[in-house]
Formats: structure tokens, C-alpha cells, sequence
């Protein structure tokens, strides 16, 4: 994991996708240090990389589709599927809620992988995760690029994380002094 997590870093760095600030996350939480993948997916070749690096621990699952939720997963996850020759469907945000729409449809009891670029609490995912199940899909695991809570996450089904990291977050009551003298941004993932 080691290793995975340096190139991981290197390839955000290198795409200036590791924001250093003050920042309001998607799980409410605050934090001095922010993942923003679309601008390492402006990158093709790096897109590719994480996903060549992400499915040695994937395609062991015999998934036949591969599923992104809004906005996240979207290009990470089309590389993924492309890679394991799978189909690749979307969820949509619909009142910030994830949904299956675009007339996507599942076979019973279909194996479906979840993938998502960066995960805090892990909430999309697990909307994800029940979607999919509404929809009679069978996910058998889930792959993430950046997991910020450096292994504490846990779904119902197998979790995979390229890189494991754990900077600081905080609740809006606990900030600390550095960052209680800025505004939190969002600047989107």
C-alpha cells in the first residue's frame, strides 16, 4: 500500500489536484487538505494508471458492470470498466441524492463493482450501494483511488483503496486555529 500511495500522491501533485487551503468537504467535515480529481482527470494517461493500478485488486469479483456515482466515479470509473472490458453505467445527484436514471437497468442478481475517486465517511458510496441493491444488482465490492480515513471506512462488501491517507479533519465547532482564520471553500471534487 505503501508504494500505491506515493504514486498516488505523485500523480496528484503532478496534476495540481492536491489542494492545500481551507476546505468544506462533502461529509461536513473541514480539512486543511483537499483531493480534487478533476484535475487529475483532465490527464488521460494518469486516469489510466489509477485504473490499471485499481483493478489488480478488482477484477477478481467477475463483475460484469462497473458503476460510477455522480460526479466522482464518473471518468475513474468508465477507465476501470473499459479496462476489465466491462459495461459502465452512472448514478445521477437528483436533491443531492443519488439515483439510477437515464432508462440504465440491471440484470437480476447482476455483479456490479462500485468505484469512486475519494471517500472520507463513504457516503455516495454507500447510496450507491443501495441503489444499485433497489435495482437488483449484486455489488460485490467497492474501489476507491483516495481514502482519507486511512483504512477506517468499512462497507458490507469488500472495500479496495489505492492509496490510505489520514489528514486532520475536523467538525465545524473544532476547527483549529488555522483554519478558524479563513472561510471553508468547496471547490467540488
Amino acid at each position: 500500500m505503501k508504494q500505491n500511495n506515493e504514486e498516488v500522491l505523485s500523480i496528484f501533485r503532478e496534476s495540481g489536484a492536491l489542494l492545500e487551503g481551507h476546505f468544506l468537504l462533502r461529509s461536513g467535515l473541514h480539512s486543511a487538505h483537499f483531493f480534487q480529481c478533476a484535475q487529475v482527470c483532465q490527464y488521460i494517461d494518469k486516469v489510466t494508471r489509477l485504473a490499471e493500478m485499481m483493478i489488480e485488486d478488482l477484477k477478481v469479483y467477475g463483475a460484469t458492470t462497473v458503476v460510477g456515482p455522480a460526479m466522482g466515479g464518473l471518468v475513474i470509473g468508465q477507465e476501470v470498466a473499459r479496462l476489465l472490458g466491462t459495461r459502465f453505467i452512472f448514478l445521477e445527484k437528483v436533491d443531492d441524492q443519488l439515483e439510477l436514471r437515464r432508462n440504465f437497468k440491471f440484470e437480476p442478481g447482476e455483479k456490479v463493482l462500485i468505484v469512486e475517486d475519494v471517500i472520507t465517511r463513504g457516503g455516495r458510496v454507500i447510496e450507491a450501494l443501495a441503489q444499485c441493491r433497489k435495482h437488483g444488482a449484486d455489488p460485490v465490492a467497492v474501489g476507491v483511488i483516495v481514502d482519507r480515513s486511512a483504512g477506517a471506512t468499512t462497507f458490507d462488501v469488500p472495500h479496495h483503496s489505492l492509496a490510505q491517507l489520514s489528514f486532520p479533519t475536523y467538525p465545524a465547532d473544532a476547527l483549529p486555529p488555522e483554519l478558524q482564520s479563513s472561510p471553508a471553500i468547496k471547490p467540488g471534487s
